[in-house]
C-alpha cells in the first residue's frame, strides 16, 4: 500500500490538476469581500436623499461650526472622540467639507 508502482507521476499541487481537468473553471479574480463596501449608485443617491431630508446630527454641526472657525485640530478630536478611529473622524470631516 505505501509503496508507488513506477509508472506512476510524481505528486501533482492543486494548480496543476486544474490545467489537466478539461473541465475546470478559472479561480475568480476577485472575491465578494473584497467588493464589500463599495458604494453602488443606488446607495450613493438613497445616502444624498436621507442626508437632504434628515440634515446634520448635533454633533456634526458643531463640527461645521468648528471648521468655519479654523478650528480644524478641535473639529477633528471631537469626530474622533466620537466616531471610535482617526482613519473615521478623517472620512467624516472630508465629507462635511464636502
Amino acid at each position: 500500500v505505501g509503496i508507488m508502482a513506477k509508472n506512476q507521476p510524481a505528486r501533482l499541487n492543486s494548480e496543476d490538476k486544474l490545467s489537466l481537468s478539461p473541465d475546470s473553471t478559472p479561480f475568480r479574480t476577485s472575491r465578494p469581500a473584497h467588493r464589500k463596501g463599495k458604494l453602488s449608485e443606488r446607495n450613493k443617491f438613497v445616502r444624498s436623499v436621507v442626508r437632504e431630508v434628515v440634515g446634520f446630527s448635533p454633533y456634526e454641526r458643531r463640527v461645521l461650526e468648528l471648521l468655519r472657525n479654523g478650528k480644524d485640530k478641535k473639529a477633528r478630536k471631537l469626530t474622533k472622540k466620537r466616531l471610535g478611529t482617526l482613519l473615521r473622524s478623517k472620512r467624516k470631516i472630508e465629507e462635511l467639507q464636502t
